[in-house]
């Protein structure tokens, strides 16, 4: 685990979280604290999901029925809800996907565009 102060972790665009999830979730049902960890260790340590913002989005994805969630036992043996991708939310996934490379490619395009003079 990482030492790094957490202004040093990267910021979480607004929307993207949700993204992030879903395509952790497409390799199979994840306990929330396991979906937190997926994404932080994906990421090399640079995305830090904090629990304020990480349960709030279960929850409005589960509402969207893009997930579903149950009880079950983690690995330490503790209760814990573990999520699962639904087909709707692979659908969403696809779409959030696609909208996504859209965007990184037009913003890459902005910023590799033409030289400033000076």
């Amino acid at each position: 685990m990482t030492t790094r102060d957490e202004k040093d972790h990267i910021a979480i665009l607004q929307g993207t979280l949700d993204l992030l999830v879903l395509r952790t979730l497409l390799f199979g049902p994840q306990h929330g604290q396991g979906i937190a960890r997926a994404i932080q260790l994906q990421s090399g340590d640079e995305l830090l999901i904090d629990h304020g913002s990480l349960y709030p989005a279960l929850q409005r994805l589960e509402n969207q029925d893009w997930i579903s969630a149950e009880w079950g036992m983690s690995e330490n043996n503790r209760k814990a809800r573990f999520y699962k991708l639904t087909k709707a939310g692979r659908k969403q996934l696809a779409h959030e996907t696609s909208q996504w490379e859209r965007l990184s490619a037009a913003i890459g395009r902005v910023l590799a565009g033409p030289k400033a003079e000076g």
